[in-house]
């Protein structure tokens, strides 16, 4: 019989860097469609690691933003999915009420997912919920850009170079 595990501690962390990565691209993002928004990239457990309000974004948006990412984070789905199922009459409804009002159902909302795990939520807020989204999206995507594993080359000899494992931005084991 296999012996039970009480604590793991083999999942990948967002670090600062891995969030600052996330930001700066959701701003440019942000900036190139001509939306200032509110953004804010959480850790796995909802807690704030950097927030950015461009010139220009709501100042209502700030808390939005903020509750948009912890909910994505501790839930681990996007906030979008929520505002199809928690409408009256849907299964979900009243859900936007629980942990004092913090759980978000407006779109705008993303985990951010790597190699299967949750590793954070981004959450953006100020414009409609397409435009926060396609925000949160290029700041994920910039994370992943950056630490999936290039495609091996082949030597001109036909060999195969192994290179010794290299630290990945953004990311730490614990």
């Amino acid at each position: 019989m296999a012996k039970p595990e009480f604590v793991t501690r083999n999942a990948p962390r967002l670090t600062l860097q891995g969030a600052r990565l996330i930001m700066a691209s959701a701003v440019r993002k942000a900036s190139a469609i001509g939306v200032p928004l509110d953004i804010a990239v959480v850790d796995d457990a909802g807690h704030l690691l950097v927030f950015n309000r461009m010139d220009g974004a709501k100042l209502s948006s700030i808390d939005i933003a903020i509750s948009k990412a912890w909910t994505a984070a501790c839930t681990r789905r996007g906030t979008h999915e929520y505002a199809e199922i928690a409408g009256p009459g849907k299964p979900a409804f009243g859900i936007n009420v629980g942990n004092a009002g913090r759980f978000m159902i407006v779109g705008g909302g993303l985990p951010i997912v790597l190699a299967g795990h949750v590793v954070g939520g981004i959450g953006c807020s100020s414009g409609t919920a397409a435009q926060d989204r396609e925000a949160a999206s290029a700041g994920i995507r910039a994370l992943q850009a950056r630490i999936q594993p290039r495609a091996r080359r082949r030597a001109p000899h036909g060999g195969d170079r192994r290179r010794p494992a290299r630290r990945v931005p953004g990311l730490r084991r614990v």
